[in-house]
């Protein structure tokens, strides 16, 4: 009875500490000398790493300090609405984490000196045995996060079909989209109790502070489950991002108006203008993406691309002045804080912001912020027409697991919006 009862303990204990160490940060912590955080598929230039069990991925970033400090990596697996999982890591994981990230170059003929780190997954110390949610987190020698990214890995099972539509809804028609989809099993099999048991998150332009999440299928015809929403499944349409290149970095160029040589480059943009109230107009973008480019040297980006100080402003004057403005974009992972936040000159009636960016083409927009919530598209106005992508993300719990398996994975864009 002792022995059960010291085993029980034990098992008790196990779990909570797995159950605390399980759990995400509370605030992604950012260095300050930790730049251009690059997270994407080998075979593909979206940072977003959405990939097949099995196949290769890469983490790139900057270091300021340019003295090749050390870094380590640590991998948690979450459940599908990103609660900490049960699991214990050698159930998700093969190997170890919490190695030293060993691939890092020095810049060159830069004026910026930067070291640029590079980490491969899956490696020979680290793979990943189930799909699912995975949180990857950066940390320095002091045992300090700097920074982390979620990431997904999927199987071949459910075959996901949608399309984009106008709202029914006539408040929301000229501005809003509604993602409908169908689910279907693989060939000869059957989803078991999908209304507790599937679970579907859509992304929008691969934002999760926009996903939504907790549809259930409507129908169930002959085993394939459908999900005609509306209301349930409608975003803002927002508006084409803004974008600007500095791949050449000592010329003007597209949307740099200007450029001054100091100790670095400074790249002033040309100035924005409130959108909101305007009619749409197609410009082509990278749905909030950026690409590190350079065309000095040999084209190599990760340590030949340069550090530049970016001047963004925006014409809006007093109709903003009760709310807090902030440069948008993947680049600073959609996040609001201090680095990106802009402030109001009274005296030419515009807000400014500066950010330390390296050479590249970025898309931004901007976006304001009240005490009580953040309005994305309260700027640059919202339209049905605005071009999309949308990700469809399928996750099920087979009987008997403790985890959810990403089973599917739908793409659909709104570019042919259906009425």
């Amino acid at each position: 009875m002792i022995e059960n009862h010291q085993l029980k303990r034990f098992v008790f204990i196990a779990s909570f500490i797995q159950m605390v160490l399980a759990q995400p940060p509370k605030k992604t912590m950012y260095a300050q000398s930790i730049k251009s955080i690059v997270f994407k598929n080998q075979d593909s230039e979206i940072q977003f790493p959405i990939v097949k069990l099995g196949a290769p991925f890469e983490l790139h970033f900057d270091d300021l300090n340019g003295d090749e400090r050390n870094y380590y990596y640590r991998v948690k697996y979450f459940n599908h609405d990103w609660t900490p999982s049960n699991l214990f890591q050698n159930e998700y994981l093969k190997g170890f984490d919490n190695l030293r990230i060993e691939n890092y170059q020095t810049s060159f003929n830069t004026l910026q000196p930067f070291t640029h780190y590079q980490l491969n997954l899956p490696n020979e110390q680290t793979s990943f045995l189930i799909s699912g949610n995975y949180h990857l987190e950066i940390f320095n020698e002091a045992d300090e996060m700097v920074f982390s990214r979620k990431f997904v890995i999927y199987e071949d099972g459910a075959t996901v079909n949608a399309g984009v539509f106008r709202p029914r809804d006539l408040k929301y028609y000229q501005t809003h989209q509604s993602i409908q989809f169908s689910i279907s099993p693989p060939r000869g099999e059957y989803f078991r109790d999908p209304q507790n048991q599937l679970h579907v998150t859509i992304l929008q332009n691969e934002q999760w502070n926009t996903s939504l999440n907790h549809l259930k299928p409507q129908y169930n015809i002959g085993g394939r489950l459908e999900y005609r929403y509306d209301a349930e499944s409608r975003f803002e349409g927002g508006n084409e991002y803004l974008f600007f290149s500095n791949r050449n970095i000592q010329v003007t160029s597209a949307n740099v108006s200007m450029v001054e040589l100091n100790r670095l480059y400074e790249s002033y943009l040309t100035t924005n203008f409130l959108r909101r109230g305007y009619p749409y107009s197609f410009t082509q973008d990278l749905n909030g993406d950026f690409v590190i480019q350079t065309l000095q040297g040999s084209e190599n980006g990760d340590i030949e691309a340069d550090y530049s100080w970016v001047h963004f402003s925006l014409s809006a004057p007093a109709l903003l002045k009760d709310q807090e403005i902030y440069i948008y974009g993947k680049f600073n992972n959609y996040e609001l804080d201090d680095e990106n936040k802009m402030y109001y000159n009274p005296s030419l009636e515009i807000y400014e912001g500066v950010m330390l960016l390296k050479q590249g083409t970025y898309n931004y927009k901007f976006v304001a912020k009240t005490p009580q919530s953040e309005l994305l598209n309260a700027i640059c106005g919202s339209h049905a027409l605005t071009e999309n992508r949308y990700l469809i993300l399928v996750y099920y719990r087979f009987f008997g697991n403790q985890y959810d398996s990403l089973i599917g994975v739908g793409e659909t864009s709104s570019f042919e919006i259906i009425d």
